[in-house]
């Protein structure tokens, strides 16, 4: 869908490369820029001290990308990036905004040089205020900054780690729509224009329905213990086998008498400690001691089907292991193949949207360090003898 756009991928880690990944997978001609020693995240298990072996963490964001390394310290390989530039449609970075400004790498600088250009600027904290120039990871701007780490906290518990780049490939889906939505109106205006996103801004959208409480309302509500939630319907139930299952109900009362014919506590139906939503939330530890009762004598296959009767709304609370092999994960996309660099294919996440009857998966396996140097060099007009010459100082690899 996207064949014929040039992206330049000038970005590390996570979030930027992720974004330019869902690019890739859509079919835009990515090029990998990494600075000498490679993208930081090719060393992620290395750094768990983990033996070597394939690194998903970098090959899932990388896929489909040509690869090349330049030294932009140097001038040689800063003329070089510059020359990719020139030939680009979309220019993404995640390197700080101080350190682009002093390489001449701005978004001012590029956007000058090619009035064209799509800039694409992923920060921790945003291009403005006191903090811009910080260096953030997801853990820090999207997770503990925006306040989600302390949302998800139980009350009166310590904060919970979030996973492994998790709010990195939040703020992806949204800066690849963004460059998408700014690729449209340059297709009106003639005109390229710079999109910012931001790991805290994406938080604060990620968290948009509490922050929305909150700027209204004044408060939110803290995560509490099963006994002691706002609502006990919505919840996590424990059955006969040991299976874990999540249950949500509708707005309004129309689910209570739904719920309670499947878990066959129909006699609680019209009592006055559970008749409506602030009955069973005033009573909620007693509702919740007696629906444990309910689901632990039954096992998974049959509440489901006693769920499934009343149309209600639940799911399986399923670990990584089962949910990459579940039905319908797989009937969903939601495992794509990629091909990998000796020929063969490995299983991996795919990308956010689906394209029925497109070709929205991975294009090639995720690119070696420099590999595609040479060849990427050859294509901007350099000659041999010039290409060697980097080589020798360092400032391509």
């Amino acid at each position: 869908m996207l064949k014929g756009l040039k992206v330049i991928d000038y970005a590390t880690y996570v979030a930027a490369p992720g974004c330019a990944g869902i690019l890739a997978d859509w079919g835009a001609d990515v090029i990998k820029v990494e600075p000498p020693g490679g993208d930081p995240i090719r060393l992620f298990f290395a750094s768990l001290g983990a033996s070597d072996g394939p690194n998903p963490v970098f090959d899932m964001d990388n896929r489909g990308k040509r690869g090349m390394v330049l030294d932009t310290a140097q001038a040689a390989g800063r003329d070089a990036l510059l020359k990719l530039v020139d030939g680009a449609d979309v220019f993404i970075t995640n390197v700080r905004p101080g350190g682009l400004k002093r390489a001449g790498l701005d978004h001012d600088a590029l956007l000058a040089r090619c009035p064209t250009l799509i800039y694409g600027s992923m920060t921790g904290y945003g291009l403005d205020g006191p903090d811009a120039d910080r260096p953030g990871m997801d853990s820090a701007a999207f997770w503990a900054r925006s306040g989600l780490a302390a949302m998800f906290r139980p009350k009166g518990g310590e904060p919970v780690a979030l996973r492994t780049a998790f709010g990195d490939h939040v703020a992806a889906m949204g800066f690849a729509a963004g460059i998408l939505a700014a690729l449209y109106e340059r297709n009106t205006t003639g005109k390229g224009r710079l999109v910012e996103a931001s790991l805290l801004r994406a938080a604060h959208y990620a968290a948009g329905s509490d922050f929305a409480i909150q700027h209204v309302r004044g408060r939110i509500a803290s995560n509490r213990q099963r006994a002691d939630v706002p609502n006990p319907l919505i919840n996590y139930w424990k059955t006969a086998d040991n299976k874990w299952l999540t249950t949500l109900t509708r707005l309004g009362e129309k689910d209570w008498a739904k719920f309670a014919r499947a878990l066959r506590v129909e006699h609680l139906i019209e009592d006055p400690r559970f008749a409506n939503s602030r009955a069973r939330r005033d009573n909620g530890a007693a509702l919740v001691q007696i629906l444990d009762e309910a689901f632990a004598a039954r096992p998974l296959e049959e509440v489901a089907a006693a769920l499934d009767a009343e149309q209600m709304i639940w799911s399986p609370v399923l670990t990584a292991a089962e949910s990459i092999t579940d039905p319908q994960a797989i009937a969903a996309g939601c495992v794509v193949q990629t091909p990998s660099a000796d020929g063969g294919h490995f299983n991996a996440p795919a990308a956010p949207i689906r394209f029925p009857g497109g070709d929205d998966g991975p294009k090639g396996p995720p690119p070696g360090i420099g590999q595609h140097t040479r060849e990427i060099l050859a294509e901007l007009g350099y000659a041999a003898a010039e290409i060697d010459a980097m080589f020798s100082t360092g400032a391509a690899a």
